[in-house]
């Protein structure tokens, strides 16, 4: 899809290392100049800007942390005063703090919550602003890609990840509430819940096969990125695509599972209880409210 996002500014999150950096140079071999944005240290160990560069591309960095507004502030003012606009939003940082719900610390809980939700929501929050204000300027819709990274967590609950499965949840949430409150401005919002083999994930996919395809390689994920933040995706919106390997899948909303009605006005507790626990006693009953097809 190379030049499909020529002369457009792009912005991508934790982009020093891992998926981040992969998406980062997808959107800049798309003709994007992109915002790069991670923590100091991890711009300067990477070399994310060098393969740009080499490949013709632009990049600008904006270090610091994303759940600080002050960095989010500096990434649009980067991108409206000193690139011209803002036209996709790449939110991908964020970090594991795993531990059981029993064991897990304050303090675990809100770093995990602070880097991926609140980091989401602060740059979301500002480019929905921007992209309204210029919309309403102009009288007409406006070029806007938001892609915000949720995860398969947040759709299955697993138990040593309280902390980032309800991140993960409010990403997704997040992201269907911006593609309603956006739609008439013309911009898109989509969220992807991405396995992908990078430094986070080391623990849990272990280091990748010799020789062959990588199945688990950011570079599958890429490809639905840019797909996302191009042209030909005007028409997608608050969906959740689930994406690894050569596999895209679409994930469906939530459906009713049983409705329960009570013969008269209200339930009482005796009633809900012989309506309910026969059927939580079956087979139909053992099922959670989790995606656990997905693993499959």
């Amino acid at each position: 899809m190379g030049g499909t996002l020529e002369g457009k500014v792009a912005v991508v999150t934790g982009a020093g290392g891992g998926l981040g950096r992969a998406e980062a140079i997808g959107l800049a071999a798309d003709g994007a100049t992109v915002i790069v944005n991670d923590l100091d240290r991890a711009l300067d160990a990477s070399d994310v800007f060098d393969v740009i560069s080499s490949a013709g591309g632009s990049a600008v960095r904006v270090a610091g942390d994303i759940s600080d507004a002050a960095t989010a502030r500096e990434i649009m003012r980067t991108a409206t005063e000193d690139l011209g606009g803002l036209d996709v939003v790449m939110s991908n940082a964020g970090i594991t703090r795993d531990t059981m719900l029993f064991n897990m610390s304050d303090d675990e809980w809100d770093l995990v919550l602070n880097v991926h939700l609140r980091g989401h929501f602060l740059l979301n929050r500002n480019a929905a602003a921007h992209w309204r204000a210029t919309s309403k300027a102009a009288g007409a819709p406006v070029y806007g890609r938001l892609v915000n990274t949720s995860s398969e967590a947040g759709l299955l609950g697993p138990a040593g990840q309280a902390n980032y499965g309800a991140a993960k949840a409010g990403i997704t949430a997040l992201t269907l509430s911006a593609s309603r409150a956006l739609s008439r401005y013309g911009v898109t919002a989509n969220a992807i819940c991405p396995r992908a083999r990078t430094a986070m994930t080391a623990s849990v996919f272990g280091d990748a096969p010799d020789g062959g395809v990588d199945p688990l390689s950011p570079e599958h994920v890429v490809a639905l990125v840019r797909y996302l933040a191009s042209p030909e995706a005007q028409n997608v919106s608050g969906q959740v695509f689930v994406v690894y390997g050569p596999k895209v899948t679409l994930m469906a909303a939530p459906t009713i599972r049983e409705v329960f009605e009570a013969d008269g006005d209200e339930w009482t507790p005796e009633a809900l209880a012989g309506s309910l626990s026969p059927y939580f006693a079956s087979p139909a009953g053992k099922e959670t409210f989790s995606a656990s097809e997905l693993m499959d």
